[in-house]
């Protein structure tokens, strides 16, 4: 089975077989609370998905929030780390693309949009799938302020996304897997850096 966990919206978890059919998914929409929900729903999900052996951990690396994003993906390397098995690090937008295309039956350009809270939005532009079935992005994901997105999008269809499918995640890093292909680096989309930092080192005291 392969196992998605992603912390970029809400908190969603899934399991698939190798062959893409669901076995479980459980999720919580609150944007906030990742840290609080994510272990009940991982233990739900894997006691729904049976017994079967996980041999793939999916992780969704944003965009999204530096706090919230974080949680899935220790959540995800944790677990892979437990179990001896690989990380497959999927971009986020990827899974409600996979949605829009096949279950909602969407052609041609279309853009998903999130929420990246402070007035912004984050935007990736796909059209259609390619050769292994995933998900053709056209233009890389970019972060921008919402009054300006439908001008930056100049009539590409927008689909505004709160919730996102780990199940989709899941299959699209499947289909990565079995392509033999990479489709995000191991560092996270953040969509902006936290606000605190580490202060650094005192100043020097004269006499």
């Amino acid at each position: 089975m392969i196992l998605a966990v992603d912390t970029s919206l809400g908190t969603a978890v899934s399991l698939i077989d190798d062959d893409g059919t669901r076995r479980s998914d459980a999720s919580a929409a609150d944007p906030l609370g990742h840290a609080e929900v994510i272990g009940d729903l991982l233990v739900g999900a894997l006691d729904a998905a049976g017994s079967q052996p996980v041999t793939h951990v999916v992780a969704g690396m944003g965009p999204g929030p530096f706090t919230g994003l974080r949680i899935g993906i220790a959540t995800a390397r944790a677990f892979a780390l437990g179990r001896g098995i690989a990380v497959v690090p999927v971009p986020s937008h990827f899974a409600p693309a996979l949605t829009a295309i096949e279950q909602d039956a969407v052609t041609g350009p279309f853009a998903i949009v999130t929420d990246a809270r402070r007035r912004e939005v984050a935007i990736t532009v796909f059209d259609g799938t390619d050769a292994d079935g995933i998900p053709l992005v056209t233009r890389d994901t970019v972060l921008v302020p919402r009054v300006d997105a439908d001008d930056r999008l100049d009539g590409i269809r927008r689909i505004d996304i709160e919730t996102l499918s780990a199940v989709d995640l899941a299959r699209v890093g499947g289909r990565a897997v079995a392509a033999g292909r990479v489709l995000a680096g191991d560092e996270p989309l953040y969509l902006r850096q936290p606000d605190v930092t580490v202060p650094g080192a005192p100043k020097k005291v004269g006499r």
